[in-house]
């Protein structure tokens, strides 16, 4: 619980920050607002263009770097279905689209910097400027949320490896434990605490050498690898632990031991791990569609950088989302993977024909949306102080400027309604509530559910898998 509400904390965070620091800084304004444990907004350096609630610069490309342990991904590389025609909306739902447009337009926002696109069954409900690529914010984590899928699949879990250089004699390890990153975005305080009881319970109490990091190995959501060593080397060793590891460690179960594991030496970065490496342990993170879920739920700007950079970065991430949307390319433009920047612009066509892209990538894996994507009403994070309909599964983004939604809403009249908002201007507030007006307004003529049907509904059986250690014999 205490990792999900700092994740929560630090998302909300970046409100407030007209300049994103480093993650050290993030990282404190977490533990003075709240004791607990998981989610920077941005990268040291980043550029603070915007400020945003729900959303940082690309990494790289690394694509393939990562071991897949899961079944092989599904293409979606010809979408199943072609995005809707724009022309010929249904007149009633369209009518009081143009009544929302224009009441915000009688407060002084540009219906030029407005967009909307509502479809069920296949039939266009509404359309306004709904084929422009307008500001999409956090809504572009959708597009790496359906890249991720699409490269790994829901079940792939990345593989970071433990060894060393040198023999076990005695509790001692006479030699460097060497850390092979596999990309995991989501190696916080209670892995690295894991870790070193696997260590301790393999005889290893000391380390002679260094701490060597060789690959991407990211920690507390730190791109740089050695911040992430440094972390590291503390989270082993509970006699070095701060408060933050210490408070992490408060949430763990009852009994669970305090690792000893004392690094001599200092904590050094190699391009890859030296020939005498001998493998120890294989950290295998959460799978794939956890992590999404975690992203989505608190809008992880790292997480979400991370994982597009392991897709093949923000111009791969736009063009395999554009391809399984049915979409022309320019209707989705990204500069990253998490919706920091204006630059990010996504139609609200392509962001329904995205949602239903990875509708349909998950079904033959027995999971919906609801499984990548926080619900309203009963997930924590981003969501908990909207006012959106019961059971809908979105995405939501906030910057400066722009304040953006998509998803599915769950109706008796008409199934499933996908929607998608965006919205440009200086009230981000006056946005957030026009958008739960309309939602709550619509939802009215078409029958709020009693309970969300199966196509939004998780599969806790496909998601319950944690992460974990394995020792290498």
């Amino acid at each position: 619980m205490a990792v999900k509400v700092f994740l929560s904390i630090l998302s909300k965070s970046q409100e407030t920050m007209l300049k994103i620091g480093s993650l050290t800084a993030v990282l404190s304004v977490g533990i003075l607002a709240l004791v607990a444990g998981c989610s920077p907004s941005n990268p040291s350096g980043a550029a603070s263009v915007s400020v945003q609630s729900d959303a940082t610069q690309p990494l790289g490309n690394n694509a393939g770097s990562a071991e897949n342990t899961g079944s092989q991904p599904i293409s979606l590389t010809q979408p199943v279905n072609k995005a809707l025609s724009p022309d010929n909306p249904d007149s009633v739902t369209d009518k009081k689209i143009e009544e929302y447009v224009n009441k915000l337009a009688a407060q002084g926002f540009s219906k030029e910097k407005q967009g909307v696109w509502i479809e069920a069954n296949k039939v266009l409900l509404a359309n306004h400027q709904g084929t422009v690529p307008l500001p999409a914010a956090s809504v572009t984590k959708a597009a790496t949320t359906l890249a991720v899928l699409q490269t790994f699949g829901p079940e792939h879990q990345f593989v970071t490896l433990i060894g060393a250089t040198g023999p076990i004699e005695n509790g001692v390890l006479k030699g460097d434990l060497v850390i092979q990153g596999g990309e995991d975005p989501f190696f916080v305080w209670e892995e690295a605490i894991a870790l070193g009881n696997t260590l301790n319970q393999m005889g290893i109490k000391r380390v002679t050498g260094n701490l060597v990091i060789a690959g991407n190995f990211y920690m507390n959501f730190e791109p740089k690898p050695q911040t992430s060593g440094t972390f590291l080397k503390q989270g082993l060793n509970s006699q070095d632990w701060p408060a933050e590891a210490e408070d992490q460690y408060l949430t763990l179960p009852q009994g669970t031991p305090r690792p000893e594991v004392a690094i001599d030496g200092s904590v050094q970065v190699i391009s890859s791990p030296p020939e005498s490496f001998k493998p120890l342990v294989r950290h295998l993170s959460f799978p794939v569609a956890e992590l999404l879920k975690k992203m989505n739920m608190y809008s992880n700007n790292l997480m979400a950088e991370m994982l597009a950079d392991s897709a093949g970065g923000a111009k791969a991430v736009a063009q395999k989302a554009a391809e399984a949307a049915g979409v022309p390319a320019e209707e989705i433009q990204l500069i990253n993977g998490s919706g920091l920047g204006e630059e990010n612009r996504i139609s609200p066509r392509a962001a329904v024909g995205m949602f239903q892209a990875i509708e349909r990538y998950l079904q033959p894996y027995q999971m919906t949306i609801a499984d990548v994507f926080a619900i309203a009403g009963k997930d924590l994070g981003v969501l908990e102080a909207r006012k959106i309909p019961a059971y809908t599964v979105l995405k939501t983004g906030t910057l400066n400027r722009v304040s953006s939604l998509a998803g599915a809403m769950p109706t008796q009249k008409l199934g499933s309604v996908w929607v998608a908002i965006m919205n440009g201007g200086e009230n981000q507030d006056e946005f957030r509530a026009q958008q739960e007006v309309l939602l709550n307004r619509l939802l009215i003529d078409w029958g709020a559910v009693q309970s969300p049907p199966a196509e939004l509904t998780p599969n806790p059986s496909k998601t319950s898998k944690t992460s974990s250690n394995e020792i290498v014999k």
